[in-house]
């Protein structure tokens, strides 16, 4: 495992995360940092996030990735990892800021998502040295460098109690632009984001509200979260290219199995592609089946 550690003097700090208050003294850095004008947006949420929710998250990743930002978030399960994954399915560069010792991934169920942000690009990022163990009270303060590297953040799913909110609060401080994704009036896992909306954050629906709101320059081609904009108009791998190919002619929803055993995949490369093709919306699931969502 090799780091880099990178002072607060040092020309290769990031720019905005010196800016703060009680910015870390160093950094310990396994990987590449973007280029200092690379702007950077944290995307955060509950761990214990919705099945909706994570689709959310993948996809906003994904479309601020293809906009050519970088995608900051936490490394911890449910909306975090779902933003990684959806920047690293958008082909672009994402950071992930541990609370524990940079010599060690946390959760160890997403040691292969670490491994992936790495070989694409990307950075892992700890104030914590070696062997500094994952105390409760470093993830919430870690969460003042999410929002620190970043722009703006934005909340996915927040509940009343949730570390997605001290992220919010330090952007806030930091002078970060704060935007949420809402949810059902009535879903505990929205309680925190539309306190957040009360309180003056700004609601969004797809990257291109954010975009717009930042002054950055979007593709008009962007589709927001929940619209159809079909047939997708961009890049599919040749998996994906031909596992739609499979779906279109069967005439018939398709189950996995079916579609590894015609295109002689792995069930982890048939899984990795519909993902992608979900978040595109050119696919849709019943029942562990997949079908054409367009005409």
């Amino acid at each position: 495992m090799e780091f880099k550690t990178i002072g607060i003097e040092n020309a290769d700090y990031p720019v905005l995360l010196r800016e703060i208050p009680n910015a870390p003294a160093e950094i310990h850095v396994r990987g590449a940092l973007p280029a200092a004008q690379s702007p950077a947006i944290a995307v955060v949420g509950t761990r214990k996030a919705t099945s909706a929710g994570v689709k959310i998250a993948e996809e906003m990743g994904m479309r601020l990735a293809r906009q050519g930002l970088i995608v900051v978030s936490g490394l911890a399960m449910g909306i975090d990892a779902a933003a990684h994954q959806g920047a690293l399915a958008g082909g672009g560069k994402t950071i992930a800021v541990l609370g524990n010792g940079i010599d060690e991934i946390y959760p160890a169920q997403n040691e292969r998502l670490a491994e992936r942000i790495l070989t694409t690009g990307g950075a892992i990022i700890s104030e914590y040295p070696p062997g500094e163990p994952s105390f409760k009270g470093n993830f919430i303060y870690r969460n003042r460098i999410i929002s620190g590297l970043s722009v703006a953040v934005v909340v996915v799913e927040a509940p009343m109690k949730s570390g997605a909110l001290a992220t919010a609060g330090f952007a806030a401080e930091q002078g970060r632009s704060v935007f949420v994704i809402p949810g059902p009036i009535t879903h505990p896992n929205y309680v925190g984001s539309h306190g957040l909306i009360r309180d003056g954050a700004i609601l969004v629906t797809g990257a291109s509200d954010i975009m717009g709101d930042l002054g950055l320059a979007s593709d008009a081609g962007t589709r927001e979260i929940g619209q159809r904009e079909l047939p997708f108009q961009g890049e599919l791998n040749s998996n994906e290219s031909s596992i739609l190919e499979v779906i279109k002619t069967s005439g018939e929803p398709v189950h996995v199995d079916r579609i590894a055993a015609t295109l002689k995949l792995t069930p982890q490369q048939v899984n990795q592609a519909l993902t992608g093709l979900l978040i595109n919306g050119l696919i849709k699931e019943t029942n562990g089946k997949y079908e054409i969502s367009y005409s």
